[in-house]
């Protein structure tokens, strides 16, 4: 595998595992981002009208955060070069979420 993670100071290539119960991965259309000093907390959301669910919470480091932000952002603008300019999605129009 290329891009298979390597430990720290370039060791062994770790191996990691995937839970049977995230295999299939999820369907996210709204998320919600909140944070305290330590901490950001992304909240993934699958909305269906009249009512949504949450299928993922990410909770990570401000630096981690950084790092996860750079490698969208690379990532999208691959995608607009070979795809044609992505248009930004409507922002819902009542509230979603929880309250923090």
């Amino acid at each position: 595998m290329e891009n298979q993670p390597q430990a720290a100071g370039g060791g062994q290539p770790l191996e990691i595992k995937i839970a049977d119960n995230l295999a299939g991965g999820e369907y996210a259309n709204a998320m919600q981002a909140s944070h305290t000093k330590d901490e950001f907390l992304l909240t993934f959301f699958n909305i269906v009208s009249p009512s949504g669910r949450v299928c993922g919470k990410i909770i990570t480091s401000p630096g981690h955060l950084k790092r996860m932000i750079a490698a969208l952002s690379d990532n999208l603008k691959k995608y607009e070069a070979t795809f044609g300019v992505v248009i930004e999605a409507e922002s819902p129009k009542q509230e979603i979420g929880f309250k923090v």
